[in-house]
């Protein structure tokens, strides 16, 4: 008996997937004022904040130049600052009362976008889904290191 095979790009499933699940994210925050990739990164100011961009790029797992990219409308809009570091080189971000004020709002809103995929989609398969990503992402993770 031949084993069944893989069909079809990977990557593309994903980020198919991903979109869909932004979207769905995305109608629920957009409301609030921000963007679903903006109330990510504002959580994480406001939940591990003040720290080092680097540090934040480093726990958020992405690169420098998107950190930076993706802050700057949070500080326009007054719900992040960038102040002194612990020495003359280096700067810390952290978030304004307006932000965590802004993040409540938009966790509320989160909150209702999380409850209305999981009946969309059933407590089981969220709960399959999220057990699978994690073990992807373990064997990814072991499998990189490897090759380092």
């Amino acid at each position: 008996m031949d084993a069944v095979k893989p069909q079809g790009c990977t990557n593309l499933k994903l980020r198919q997937l991903s979109r869909a699940v932004t979207r769905h994210y995305d109608a629920y925050v957009a409301p609030t004022g921000l963007k679903n990739s903006q109330y990510s990164l504002l959580s994480h100011v406001v939940l591990l904040g003040p720290l080092r961009p680097t540090d934040l790029a480093a726990r958020m797992k992405i690169d420098a130049s998107t950190l930076t990219r993706n802050l700057h409308p949070l500080v326009a809009a007054g719900w992040v600052e960038q102040g002194p570091g612990e020495d003359a080189r280096s700067r810390s971000v952290s978030a304004t009362d307006a932000g965590r004020a802004k993040r409540a709002e938009a966790q509320r809103a989160w909150k209702q976008a999380q409850l209305a995929l999981n009946a969309r989609l059933g407590n089981e398969r969220v709960l399959a889904l999220h057990a699978l990503i994690d073990d992807c992402l373990e064997a990814l993770d072991v499998s990189e290191n490897d090759d380092e």
